[in-house]
C-alpha cells in the first residue's frame, strides 16, 4: 500500500526498516537522507531526518509524518530517528562490507556471513582468532579489524554523545585519538579542552557542551577557559602576549560576563603559574609561559654569540674571495666580498635583501670557503619545499628545520635540544622570516655551544604565521651583525617580476609591459570581481598553459589574500577544482570536513604531523582515493602518505592558497586575483611577498585602484612581543 501524506495536525507515525543506502549524511548537523527498505513497501522508502551517524544495513526506526516535497516526490520526514546494529544476513553483509570496519570491504563482507552468519559480530568482538578461518584474512587483517571494530563501537558513543549535547559528530574520531577510551568522562570533566585539543573545535562549541552539561555561565571556571581561549587566539594572530587589560577585555566580550570575574579568574590562573605577568614598558602583560621562556631564551643565546668572535679556523677573507671566483667563475661584488669578511668572523651573522641581490650567491661562497677549511655546516629551511630549493641551489643537503630537530616525543616534541644537540660548527637557516619565537628558540638549544649562526632571510616579507617578530626584532634590536644587500645584478634586473616586486617594496606602482609584449609579468585589469573570476580561471585553465606550456595544477599556483569572499580561497578552490579536475564516473571521491577530494586534486596539509613527517604547508597531489580501506593517498615530492578518511580535516584543496600558507614556497607561475573585496588585507608587504613567490611567470588579474591600495598601504600591524626590549637589555 503506497501511504500518503499525512494531514496537518495528525499524530506521529513509526516507521522500521533495513537501511539500503544513505544517500547523504553531513557530519556536521548528523542531517541525513536514507533509503530504507520497509516490510509491506515494493519500492524503498525516502527517510530524511538527523541522527549521530549511519551506516548501510542498520536497522532504523523512525518516527514522523509522511510529505510530499515538489523535487523529491513523496518521504517520510522524521522527527526522531534511532538506528541499531542489523540483525538479518542481508544487513549484516550490507554493514560490515559499507566501509564502516577498516579491513572489511564487499568482498570479505560476503565470506564473512557465509561463514560466521548473524554471529559475526560475536566473533569479532569475543573470537577474534577465528577470523583466520576465512581465505584470505591472515593475522595483519584480523588485527586490523579487531582494533578497527574497537574503535568504532568507541567513536560510535562520542558521536552519540556529541550529538546530544546538539553539535557536530565530525571531530569525533580525532576526539578518540586524543583521549582515548576514555573520551567521554575527559570531555565531561572538562569540555573546554576540545577547544584547546582538537583540531577544529572552536571555543564557542566547548562552550555550548560545557552549557549543556550545567557549567554556570559566570563559573570561574568558564572565565578561566575564555582567558586561556583569547590567549591562544593571539598567538594565531602573532602576539606571544597581550596587556592584561586587553585580555580581560577581550575576554568579558567573549564571555558577555562582567570584567571583575574575568579579573579573579586571572589571578587565579596567575597563582597556579598557568599565565605569568611581566611588566613591558611600563605596562603589565600575560604570557603564556611557555612563549615568555622562549623569548628569554632567544635573548640570552643572541646576545651571547653576538659577544664573540667566530671559532672558525683564521681565514683571509680578501684571499678567501680570490679563491671563490677562480673556483666558481663568479666575481663577488663589493658588497658580497664585505659580507663574506663579516660572515668569517662573526659567530652569528644575518644577511637579508629582496629578491636578485646576490643571497644565493654569498652563501654559496660562504659555505664553499668554510668547507674547505672543514668546518661542518649543516643547512635548513622552515618548509620542506624552502628545504629543496635550498638545497638545489646550494648543492648540499638541507633538510627543513622539523626533520633537522627530529620532531617526535622528546622535550618540546623535538629530539635535538642542548643536553643532545646538533652536530655542527655552522647552523645556515634560509627563509628565516618564516621563523617563529618557539621554533627560533628550539633551534637555539639545539644550537651546539661552539658552533655560528647564519641566518638568511627577506625582512620585508610577511611575518611568520606563529607568534613573535623574530627576523625584525633581531636586526631592530643592533645585537647581531647584519648585512643588507640592495644592489640587484645585472642578470635579475632583466626580470620584470623582480623589478616589479622591489617597485613595489619601495611604494611605487610597478611598471607594466606595452600590450602583447612577452614578458614575465603581467597586469590583466578586470572591473569586478566575476570579471575577475572568470578572467583567473580562464587564464589558468587555458590561456597559460597553451602560450608558455606550464602544467595548470602541477606548475600554476594561485594565491589570494584571504580565505572568504567570491574571489578567497575556498571559492577559488571550488572553481578551480571544476575547471582542472572536474569528477568523472571513473574517479573515487571522498566528501570529509567540507571538501570534496578527487584522485588528482592538490592539496595542502594544514596542521604539523610529526607521525606522518607532514607539516603546515606542504603541497601534495592526491594518487588514491581508496573507498574500501577509507584511506587516501598523497604524494609528497618523493614521499607518499595515507591518510584515514578521518584524518582529512588536516587537508584543505590548494589549487589556490593564501599568500601567508606560500611564504617558503616558489612556483613557477604565480596567479594572483587583486580586488577591493580584499581591502583589509591589501597590504604591501602582502603584495611583495606574493610577487616574489613566482619564479618565471606572475600574472596579476583584478582591479587597478586595489592594486594601487596595496602598494600604499604600509601599515605593519604591531605584534605584542618583548623580544625585542629583552635583546637591548643588558638582563632580563
Amino acid at each position: 500500500m503506497i501511504p500518503s501524506p499525512s494531514p496537518a495536525g495528525a499524530p506521529l507515525e513509526s516507521l522500521s526498516g533495513l537501511i539500503e543506502r544513505v544517500s547523504f549524511f553531513n557530519e556536521e548537523n548528523g542531517f541525513a537522507v536514507l533509503r530504507v527498505k520497509v516490510k509491506g513497501q515494493r519500492d524503498l522508502v525516502a527517510v530524511v531526518g538527523s541522527l549521530p551517524a549511519v551506516s548501510a544495513g542498520e536497522w532504523l526506526n523512525a518516527e514522523g509524518r509522511w510529505v510530499r516535497e515538489r523535487e523529491f516526490g513523496l518521504q517520510f520526514k522524521a522527527e526522531h530517528l534511532t538506528s541499531s546494529a542489523p540483525t538479518s544476513r542481508e544487513g549484516i553483509e550490507k554493514y560490515l562490507g559499507g566501509g564502516m570496519v577498516k579491513g572489511i570491504g564487499p568482498v570479505y563482507a560476503k565470506k564473512l556471513v557465509a561463514k560466521f552468519g548473524e554471529g559475526i559480530f560475536d566473533i569479532i568482538e569475543n573470537y577474534s582468532a577465528r577470523l583466520e578461518e576465512v581465505p584470505g584474512i591472515g593475522t595483519g587483517r584480523r588485527r586490523l579489524i579487531k582494533a578497527a571494530w574497537s574503535e568504532q563501537k568507541v567513536i560510535r558513543g562520542i558521536m552519540v554523545f556529541l550529538h546530544s549535547q546538539g553539535v557536530s559528530t565530525a571531530r569525533a574520531v580525532r576526539i578518540y585519538k586524543t583521549y582515548g577510551d576514555n573520551a567521554i568522562e575527559t570531555v565531561r570533566a572538562d569540555p573546554y579542552a576540545l577547544a584547546r585539543d582538537i583540531h577544529g573545535i572552536g571555543f564557542k562549541t566547548a562552550d555550548q557542551i560545557a552549557a549543556k552539561l550545567g557549567i554556570p555561565r559566570d563559573s570561574l571556571a568558564r572565565a578561566a577557559a575564555g582567558l586561556s581561549h583569547v590567549l591562544l587566539e593571539a598567538t594565531g594572530a602573532g602576539h606571544c602576549a597581550l596587556p592584561a587589560e586587553l585580555l580581560v577585555t577581550q575576554a568579558a566580550k567573549l564571555l558577555e560576563v562582567d570584567e571583575t570575574l574575568v579579573g579573579t579568574a586571572l589571578e587565579r590562573a596567575l597563582n597556579a603559574r598557568e599565565v605569568t605577568r611581566e611588566t613591558v614598558g611600563d605596562v603589565p602583560w600575560i604570557f603564556l609561559p611557555h612563549l615568555q621562556a622562549a623569548e628569554i631564551g632567544i635573548a640570552h643565546r643572541v646576545r651571547e654569540l653576538a659577544s664573540g668572535p667566530a671559532r672558525y679556523p683564521a681565514i683571509n677573507p680578501v684571499e678567501a674571495a680570490a679563491w671563490c671566483a677562480e673556483k666558481t667563475g663568479q666575481t663577488l661584488a663589493p658588497s658580497q666580498q664585505a659580507a663574506l669578511a663579516k660572515a668569517l668572523t662573526s659567530r652569528i651573522l644575518i644577511i637579508t635583501g629582496g629578491p636578485g641581490v646576490g643571497k644565493t650567491t654569498l652563501l654559496n661562497a660562504i659555505l664553499l670557503v668554510l668547507a674547505s677549511r672543514r668546518v661542518e655546516c649543516l643547512l635548513c629551511a622552515p618548509t620542506g619545499r624552502a628545504a629543496k630549493r635550498m638545497a638545489e641551489a646550494t648543492g648540499r643537503e638541507a633538510r627543513t628545520i622539523h626533520r633537522l630537530l627530529e620532531g617526535g616525543s622528546g622535550e618540546g616534541g623535538f629530539r635535538r635540544h642542548e643536553h643532545h644537540p646538533l652536530d655542527c660548527d655552522l647552523l645556515v637557516v634560509d627563509e628565516c622570516s618564516m621563523v617563529d619565537v618557539p621554533l627560533m628558540h628550539h633551534l637555539l638549544r639545539a644550537l651546539p655551544s661552539k658552533a655560528g649562526l647564519l641566518l638568511v632571510g627577506d625582512v620585508d616579507q610577511l611575518p611568520s604565521v606563529g607568534p613573535g617578530l623574530v627576523l625584525g626584532h633581531l636586526i631592530a634590536s643592533g645585537v647581531p651583525p647584519v648585512v643588507r644587500l640592495t644592489e640587484v645584478f645585472r642578470q635579475a634586473a632583466h626580470s620584470r617580476i623582480i623589478t616589479a616586486a622591489h617597485q613595489v617594496n619601495a611604494g611605487r606602482f610597478p611598471d607594466l609591459p606595452p600590450r602583447d609584449t612577452e614578458s614575465d609579468f603581467y597586469f590583466v585589469e578586470r572591473a569586478e570581481p566575476p570579471d575577475i573570476l572568470r578572467t583567473l580561471l580562464e587564464m589558468v585553465g587555458k590561456r597559460i598553459p597553451a602560450r608558455f606550456q606550464f602544467d595548470p595544477v602541477r606548475d600554476i599556483q594561485v594565491l589570494a589574500p584571504m580565505n572568504r569572499g567570491s574571489l578567497g580561497v575556498r571559492e577559488l578552490n571550488l572553481a578551480l577544482q571544476e575547471t582542472l579536475n572536474p569528477e568523472r564516473p571513473d574517479q573515487n571521491s571522498v566528501e570529509k570536513f567540507g571538501w570534496r577530494f578527487r584522485s588528482g586534486d592538490k592539496v595542502i596539509q594544514t596542521a604539523n604531523n610529526y607521525d606522518k613527517e607532514v607539516f603546515n604547508g606542504d603541497i601534495g597531489w592526491i594518487t588514491q582515493v581508496n573507498l574500501e580501506e577509507r584511506e587516501l593517498h598523497v604524494q609528497f615530492d618523493a614521499r607518499e602518505v595515507r591518510y584515514d578518511f578521518n584524518e582529512l580535516d588536516e587537508l584543505s584543496l590548494a589549487y589556490a592558497i593564501t599568500i601567508h600558507k606560500s611564504q617558503g614556497s616558489e612556483f613557477p607561475v604565480v596567479v594572483l586575483p587583486l580586488a577591493n573585496q580584499h581591502y583589509l588585507l591589501l597590504q604591501r608587504n602582502l603584495l611583495y611577498t606574493a610577487l616574489t613567490r613566482g619564479r618565471k611567470l606572475v600574472v596579476l588579474v583584478g582591479q587597478r585602484p586595489a592594486l594601487a591600495t596595496a602598494i600604499r598601504n604600509h601599515r605593519v600591524t604591531e605584534r605584542y612581543s618583548a623580544l625585542l626590549h629583552r635583546l637591548q637589555t643588558a638582563t632580563d
